[in-house]
């Protein structure tokens, strides 16, 4: 097999060889094509408003139905509902359940009341290195202490201007409340 592609030699009795090649058909690799992100999301959506989803169509029928009623149906059918206690209490359960069940079940409206951010004073800014010769020099902790710290840093997403509470810049550090707000 070359690339995917298979070569066969027939030697026929006739003397005339030939080489022919097929093309090996393989089945595309879904993992590569699609990102499985979007199928998780489209799972959830489809999920999250499945019940919406069954009583559109259902909805739908019904007024499809109502709509080609005439007033003699419609009074018929007042009649029979008015002696049959039995529809009209199951009708009614189901119309109080699927409408519990909607409601707890979409998904709730978040709003943004407000934004803000606190910026801190320039003086309270800490380098990872002055960060970690802070922690060296507090001898609280041993090396490995230091190293794990070092790569807690490195990958935490913190820049080299990240703020810390004034409690660090002390050593050793004297970390409290009061200091901390």
């Amino acid at each position: 097999m070359d690339g995917g592609r298979d070569a066969q030699v027939n030697a026929g009795d006739g003397g005339d060889s030939g080489v022919q090649i097929h093309h090996a058909r393989r089945l595309p690799d879904f993992l590569q094509s699609v990102n499985l992100k979007y199928v998780k999301l489209g799972y959830h959506c489809l999920i999250s408003n499945l019940l919406t989803l069954c009583l559109i169509p259902v909805m739908a029928v019904i007024l499809i139905e109502a709509s080609q009623m005439n007033p003699n149906d419609i009074r018929l059918l007042w009649l029979h509902l008015k002696y049959n206690l039995v529809s009209i209490v199951i009708l009614s359960a189901v119309l109080v359940f699927g409408s519990t069940v909607y409601l707890t079940t979409r998904p709730r409206s978040v709003y943004l009341v407000d934004y803000c951010c606190y910026r801190a004073p320039d003086k309270l800014k800490a380098s990872f290195h002055q960060f970690m010769e802070h922690s060296r020099l507090s001898g609280v902790f041993d090396e490995s202490s230091l190293e794990f710290q070092r790569k807690i840093l490195e990958r935490s997403g913190l820049g080299e201007e990240t703020y810390a509470p004034e409690a660090m810049f002390f050593i050793p550090p004297r970390p409290s409340m009061a200091a901390a707000r």
